[in-house]
């Protein structure tokens, strides 16, 4: 095997010591244990981040279990306006400015733009161009249809517009496009890209944060055991709480008098929390909040609950699929899982770990809760294990990060 030096861009990178998001850690974490080096590039602040890293400096070096980072020091933002935009062009900005000694020097073979809007594929194209090495457009969600689909944006806004030209720019000029979403080809072809360089390379588990799972916080032990103790169900949701998720119908179904003897726990964090509780408090709602845990104390949380809940707005957007880190770690778990979703992939069905009903359908949501409540002890052990095997099958991170080189040097 030859070592490759793989430069990763990725505005919204983690870690483990930082938080969300993670996928750039995790793959770039087997592929130095395969022998390769491999530097990520992200901002110092991201509203996804549990820690962001603080330094003085424009810049700032560090390493994480083998992994290189090189932070950018960017503006701090709230919320989806002009402070994130603005967030962003300083990111790019000094991506080519002021990291070009620091990339050099690292010599990389292989440079992948992953920040999820596309403005980074400009610079990820002209770094590949001068050190001769290959350019890798990683497609995270599609910007920017996803905010013109699911945010209401307009195509001739210049910021979308923006991302559309740098979208375009790299569909044609990668060498290879890697897609989390499993039908986002036709789209990608129409916006330039040769079919034959289209890769799917979804989201996966980490098997080793299941094999060395940290123990769950005291707190929501004790509210967890607390509340199966006066219920004959227990209804989960950990992760992220914005709007994407459809947590609104869960609050709406903790209001409805069929689920009086069911538990309903939502942790986690996120734009949308302060809404939620205020709704769920007007509503009645029986839903209980709780904060975020850390990562390696979510496999031990998810299996205290009977059925996990995830959902999707009803948006036309996931026509081209859908590729959730949340969903791959509650089949893990190998708990039932209630599934919202309309899309072009649905794993649950697939698996036959649960069950799927449309997107914003509190109704259906009751009534799946209550399917899926009524099942015995042993009937919801064999559905759980389905959706482990599942995973193990096809979302270990191990053979996904080997897939990922693979499909570039085939």
């Amino acid at each position: 095997m030859v070592p490759h030096r793989i430069l990763l861009i990725n505005h919204y990178a983690g870690s483990p010591e930082h938080g969300m998001e993670y996928r750039s850690f995790y793959f770039a974490r087997e592929w130095v244990r395969a022998g390769h080096h491999v530097l990520i590039v992200a901002a110092d602040f991201s509203h996804k981040r549990l820690v962001n890293p603080s330094f003085p400096r424009k810049t700032q070096q560090e390493t994480w279990e083998g992994v290189q980072y090189l932070w950018i020091k960017t503006p701090t933002y709230q919320g989806n306006g002009f402070g994130r935009i603005y967030n962003m062009a300083t990111f790019i900005f000094r991506l080519w400015s002021t990291c070009v000694r620091s990339i050099a020097a690292f010599q990389p073979d292989l440079v992948i733009a992953s920040s999820t809007y596309t403005w980074d594929n400009w610079v990820a194209a002209r770094y590949a161009k001068l050190l001769n090495a290959k350019y890798v457009f990683e497609v995270h969600d599609l910007w920017p249809l996803t905010p013109i689909e699911l945010a209401g944006m307009n195509h001739l806004n210049p910021f979308i517009w923006s991302l559309q030209l740098a979208e375009n720019f790299a569909c044609r000029r990668a060498d290879k496009v890697i897609s989390l979403l499993p039908a986002a080809m036709p789209y990608l072809v129409a916006h330039g890209m040769l079919p034959e360089r289209f890769a799917h390379i979804p989201n996966g588990v980490v098997m080793e944060e299941w094999e060395h799972q940290q123990m769950v916080p005291n707190e929501h032990m004790r509210a967890l055991q607390d509340i199966k103790r006066n219920v004959r169900c227990l209804v989960g949701y950990v992760g992220w709480h914005s709007v994407s998720n459809s947590l609104d119908i869960l609050i709406e179904a903790g209001a409805d008098d069929r689920l009086k003897d069911i538990g309903i726990i939502c942790i986690g964090d996120g734009p949308e929390k302060i809404r939620l509780k205020e709704k769920a408090l007007a509503l009645r709602s029986c839903v209980l909040f709780l904060d975020s845990v850390p990562k390696r104390a979510v496999p031990g949380l998810l299996g205290m609950f009977d059925i996990l809940y995830i959902g999707w707005v009803h948006s036309s957007l996931y026509r081209f699929g859908i590729s959730p880190n949340k969903l791959f770690e509650y089949m893990m778990a190998g708990v039932p899982i209630l599934h919202s979703v309309s899309a072009a992939n649905d794993p649950v069905q697939e698996a036959g770990c649960g069950l799927s009903i449309p997107p914003s359908d509190v109704s259906g949501l009751c009534e799946g809760i209550l399917k899926l409540a009524a099942l015995s002890a042993e009937e919801r052990i064999t559905m759980g294990h389905r959706g482990r095997d599942y995973v193990k099958t096809h979302h270990q991170i191990s053979i996904l990060a080997q897939r990922f080189l693979d499909s570039i040097w085939e």
